[in-house]
């Protein structure tokens, strides 16, 4: 049978975390379907999704995630997921956008955008920001992007004039845009 399981780690950057990773995953017989990495400020971050066969197969990750955070020093975490995630089994239907805010930095961006999606049922599925000082004034910009999936239901127009009302709340910048899937 096969079994889903979801792995973050975090540690202080190095080069040969995403080997130990690796190595962890295929000396526990699993399989990397999908993966996420990145580094933030000095910190490497990384969310796998993977699979393995057998009863045994989550007590092996157990005792090797035990052994890589001991060994590399890295914090490592993983849970048991009920079934196949969405878009590996049966098809959902969902509408992809690509949002994007730039404005001078403050507080509330990410909270109250995120907010408006989640009061209409939208899933972020990816996003990036940073926060960078404008050339000439030294002004922090923030600058933040998500892809999304909307679900059919979703009114494009409620959606753009709630979307609208935070950017001119916060004085930014948000565009909203299809992208095929």
């Amino acid at each position: 049978m096969r079994h889903w399981f979801a792995l973050s780690a975090i540690g202080r950057d190095r080069p040969g975390i995403v080997a130990d990773l690796a190595e962890l995953i295929y000396e526990c017989d699993c399989n990397l379907e999908d993966s996420s990495m990145t580094i933030l400020g000095s910190e490497f971050a990384v969310l796998l999704l993977l699979t393995g066969e057998g009863e045994e197969v989550e007590r092996r990750l157990s005792q090797a995630c035990k052994r890589v955070e001991w060994e590399k020093r890295l914090t490592v975490f993983f849970r048991p997921l009920e079934g196949a995630p969405v878009g590996y089994g049966a098809a959902h239907q969902a509408r992809a956008f690509e949002l994007q805010a730039v404005g001078v930095d403050k507080a509330g961006i990410v909270a109250q955008v995120a907010r408006c999606l989640a009061s209409q049922q939208i899933n972020i599925i990816q996003m990036s920001t940073s926060s960078r000082p404008e050339p000439g004034t030294g002004t922090p910009i923030y600058s933040m992007r998500i892809r999304m999936e909307a679900p059919e239901a979703v009114d494009q127009t409620v959606l753009r004039r709630e979307l609208d009302r935070i950017a001119g709340a916060l004085h930014i910048d948000v565009t909203l845009h299809p992208v095929e899937p």
